[in-house]
């Protein structure tokens, strides 16, 4: 067992939860918890280590288990050990460490969502989340967007990061990756309503971060824009609120299509 916070796997694991420029040199990150293990797992997503409390439940010792029988290295730890390395303030008693490994990207994008510059790691998490249950094909990351592997966006995205492709890319690389579809600036004064414009066909979706919505960059690129009508006493939806209406618009659309 693991004791002593001072341990080297406990030390790299604190590195990777706090620093994103030491997940980008060890090409790992963490996750925590048994539900995203769980989800990892059903994915097929394998870990590099394991580790767990000894007071964990017995639902996270047959996660444990399916690990072991994976050949996975589980090991145990003390869990004011464990709370040391962990992001969160009280540790779920059991975290792993992933190897960063992209999922494929898909042959054929008939939905793309690009995030720019969105900070929030709940909101990138929780756009991640939406994706996947609207059927996105992909998700791109604008240059100044939060870490995709950000602790808290893992967290937000409730095991999305297992299953949808997504890629950090440049301005240069998006307009390659999307050709062939047609962009959407998601502006909430400009543009069509996204009730009157047809979505129906191969589209992708820009998203601006909370701050100041989508950047030159974004615009340039961009040939519509689109918006969600709201009361005019409302202020602006968050962006993970806004791309969850946008996305599920686009598959009502879709439906009715089919």
């Amino acid at each position: 067992m693991i004791t002593s916070r001072q341990n080297q796997k406990i030390k790299r694991i604190k590195q990777l939860t706090s620093q994103t420029k030491f997940r980008k040199k060890e090409n790992a990150y963490v996750v925590e918890g048994i539900r995203l293990l769980e989800e990892a797992l059903q994915a097929d997503q394998i870990p590099e280590q394991v580790l767990y409390t000894p007071d964990l439940d017995q639902r996270g010792q047959t996660l444990v288990k399916l690990f072991q029988n994976r050949q996975v290295a589980c090991e145990l730890a003390a869990p004011d050990v464990l709370n040391a390395a962990s992001d969160t303030e009280n540790s779920q008693g059991i975290m792993a460490v992933f190897p960063i490994d992209p999922l494929p990207l898909p042959t054929r994008n008939n939905l793309v969502l690009i995030a720019d510059e969105i900070r929030d790691p709940g909101n990138l998490g929780t756009l991640m989340r939406s994706s996947l249950a609207a059927g996105v094909d992909l998700i791109l990351l604008s240059p100044g967007t939060v870490d995709l592997y950000s602790p808290k966006v893992i967290r937000a995205g409730m095991g999305a990061h297992f299953r949808l492709p997504a890629l950090a890319a440049s301005w240069e690389e998006i307009p390659q990756i999307t050709s062939g579809l047609v962009l959407y600036l998601a502006d909430m004064n400009q543009g069509k309503s996204c009730w009157d414009t047809d979505l129906s066909g191969p589209v992708g979706i820009i998203l601006g971060g909370e701050a100041r919505g989508p950047g030159d960059k974004a615009r340039e690129l961009a040939k519509h824009s689109i918006h969600i009508p709201m009361n005019t006493h409302s202020e602006s939806l968050n962006a993970a609120a806004a791309g969850a209406v946008l996305l599920f618009e686009i598959r009502r659309q879709r439906f009715l299509r089919d």
